[in-house]
C-alpha cells in the first residue's frame, strides 16, 4: 500500500509541475516565425494593429535575401539597393511600430490544442494565442564549394530576381523540369545565349514546355552533362562540366558563361509543422482560398513557405500584410 500511495503523491506532484511550467511560459498574443519580407511586412500591420506581435528571426535573420546583391525590383528603391539592406529597412520600420523582434529559431510546436505552445532554441517554451508562419524556402543548390562562393557573384536561384543584371551576356541554367526552363525561357528573353545543363538523357519537364525550350533559338540544350565546378575567382567566368558521366565516352567539357542559374526547385521551410499544418506534396503550406488561413484555426502563414509560384519579395511582402490583417479580424472576432 506505502508503495501506490507514493506513487501518487508522485502523480500529484508532477501535475503541479506541468501547470507550474504552464504558468511560467511567456504568453503571446501574436507570435511570428520569420523574419523575411513576409515576417517583417506581418509585424508592421500587427504593430499597428496594436496586437504587440513578438517576431523570432529564425536561423536567417532577414532570409534569403540577405544573400541577394543588388534588388531592383521592390517599389521604393528606384535606384535598386542590396537584400542586407532592405532587411534592414523592413526591420526597422517593423520595430518603429513596436514588433519585438528577437533572435531565436522556433524548433518545435505543438498546434493540438490552444493555447498553442513552442519551443524556442529547443529549452524556452512560450504559448501563443495566434501564429503567423513566415518561415520561406530555401533554393535548392547542387553543393558545389564554388557554387557558394560565387553566391552574389554570378550565381543565382533567383532569374526573375537576378536575370537583368545578365541582360545580352550568357549564362547557364542547371535542372530539367519545368521550372528550369521556365528560368531558361525568361533568361532568354534578356541574355545573348542560355545553356540548359541537363544531367539525364531527356527532359522531366511537361511536353509544352519542352517544346517551348527546344524551339527556343537562343536556347542551347546539353543533355548528359553534369556540373563539375562553377569557375571564376570573384565573378563567375565559366562552368566545368561531365559529358556522359560513368561512360567510356566520359569527358570534362567547360563553357564560358557570365551567370549560373539553379534552376532546381525549392524547399519550404514547413518540417516542424507538418504534423499539424496541411502541405502539398512538396511541402508547401496550403492556405484556405484567397487568405492566409491554415487547416488550424488561428494559425496563418504568408510569404515562400505556402507560395509555391511567384517567389517574390513583393509577393512575399503583400502576402505578410494579408496575414496580420487576417489575424487581427481573427482577434476581434474572439
Amino acid at each position: 500500500m506505502a508503495f501506490f500511495k507514493k506513487m501518487n503523491l508522485d502523480d500529484s506532484s508532477d501535475k503541479k509541475s506541468e501547470k507550474k511550467e504552464s504558468k511560467d511560459r511567456e504568453k503571446i498574443k501574436v507570435l511570428i516565425i520569420g523574419s523575411g519580407p513576409a515576417g517583417y511586412t506581418a509585424g508592421i500591420y500587427a504593430s499597428r494593429a496594436n496586437l504587440s506581435p513578438v517576431l523570432y528571426q529564425g536561423m536567417e535573420a532577414g532570409g534569403q535575401l540577405t544573400t541577394t546583391t543588388e534588388v531592383e525590383n521592390f517599389p521604393g528603391y528606384p535606384q535598386g539597393v542590396t537584400g542586407p539592406l532592405m532587411m534592414e529597412d523592413l526591420k526597422a520600420q517593423a520595430e518603429r511600430f513596436g514588433t519585438d523582434i528577437r533572435f531565436g529559431e522556433i524548433t518545435s510546436v505543438d498546434f493540438s490544442k490552444k493555447p498553442y505552445i513552442l519551443t524556442v532554441d529547443e529549452e524556452d517554451e512560450i504559448e501563443a494565442e495566434t501564429v503567423i508562419i513566415a518561415t520561406g524556402a530555401t533554393a535548392k543548390y547542387l553543393g558545389l564549394e564554388s557554387e557558394q562562393r560565387l553566391r552574389g557573384g554570378g550565381v543565382s536561384a533567383c532569374a526573375t530576381c537576378d536575370g537583368f543584371f545578365f541582360k545580352n551576356k550568357v549564362v547557364a541554367v542547371v535542372g530539367g523540369g519545368d521550372s528550369a526552363i521556365e528560368e531558361a525561357e525568361y533568361l532568354a528573353s534578356l541574355t545573348k545565349k542560355v545553356y540548359m545543363i541537363v544531367r539525364k538523357p531527356f527532359f522531366r519537364a511537361s511536353k509544352v514546355m519542352q517544346t517551348r525550350a527546344l524551339s527556343n533559338p537562343k536556347i542551347e540544350v546539353l543533355f548528359k552533362h553534369t556540373t563539375k565546378e562553377v569557375l571564376g575567382e570573384h565573378n563567375v567566368t565559366g562552368v566545368l562540366l561531365t559529358k556522359n558521366i560513368g561512360t567510356e565516352t566520359e569527358e570534362d567539357v567547360t563553357i564560358k558563361v557570365d551567370g549560373f542559374f539553379l534552376g532546381i526547385g525549392h524547399t519550404p521551410n514547413s518540417g516542424i509543422f507538418k504534423s499539424y499544418i496541411d502541405t502539398d506534396e512538396t511541402g508547401f503550406i496550403k492556405t484556405i482560398g484567397k487568405s492566409s488561413k491554415t487547416n488550424i484555426e488561428g494559425i496563418f502563414a504568408c510569404g515562400d513557405v505556402q507560395d509555391s509560384i511567384y517567389k517574390q519579395a513583393i509577393t512575399a511582402a503583400g502576402s505578410g500584410c494579408m496575414a496580420a490583417l487576417d489575424t487581427e479580424k481573427y482577434l476581434a472576432s474572439l
